[in-house]
């Protein structure tokens, strides 16, 4: 939810028609190093599912090696069903999703790159 609890109960009942499926598990922790995380550090709210790591880190993933042959037909039906209903459920509804509050601004000399 990437520190994002508001959306926690909405989630919770978006997830809920998924429980045979294995996709039950809702975390309010931020994860590091995945695309969303500029949109989330702007207001824009973004989120992250999270998927068994059984095979994630291998010598594969991300490498040369890593090719069609070694996707999960069923882990991707399961993943695309689930993201299908949140993208679904999010369209549908009459507000926003709740936002978080952005950080204030830093004052003083500030030095970048």
């Amino acid at each position: 939810l990437q520190g994002n609890a508001a959306v926690k109960p909405i989630f919770a009942k978006w997830l809920e028609p998924f429980e045979d499926l294995g996709a039950n598990t809702l975390t309010i922790s931020n994860t590091g190093g995945t695309d969303h995380l500029s949109f989330d550090a702007v207001g824009v709210p973004g989120f992250q599912f999270i998927q068994d790591e059984i095979e994630y880190d291998t010598r594969t993933h991300q490498t040369n090696m890593d090719t069609y042959d070694h996707l999960v037909p069923e882990d991707l039906k399961q993943a695309s069903t689930v993201v299908a209903s949140f993208v679904y459920n999010t369209a549908q509804r009459d507000e926003k999703l709740p936002r978080k509050e952005l950080p204030k601004p830093r004052e003083g000399n500030q030095r970048g790159f």
